[in-house]
């Protein structure tokens, strides 16, 4: 049964980074691609955590940690910038 969960996870999980990958390539805007790129940040995460699960590799939750903790930094590094006035719009 978990095995299943598991493969369902890792398809799901497919599905939502291809849809955050598309969505970081149109954009339209700049905070849309700043949204997607944390959504596939998050999404590795899951990845790997699901890997890690699957595996019996439970050296592989540090790396994720780390990943969510860079991957939170960045967010607010991108929102300090849009927040000092950077160009929304890409056009």
């Amino acid at each position: 049964m978990l095995e299943i969960s598991i493969t369902i996870s890792f398809i799901f999980l497919s599905i939502g980074l291809v849809l955050a990958t598309i969505r970081l390539l149109r954009g339209p805007t700049l905070p849309d691609r700043v949204v997607a790129l944390e959504v596939i940040a998050s999404m590795t995460v899951g990845f790997i955590l699901l890997y890690s699960i699957s595996y019996g590799v439970p050296a592989l939750i540090d790396v994720a940690l780390v990943l969510a903790l860079t991957s939170f930094l960045t967010a607010v590094a991108f929102a300090r910038y849009l927040e000092r006035g950077a160009q929304l719009n890409d056009d």
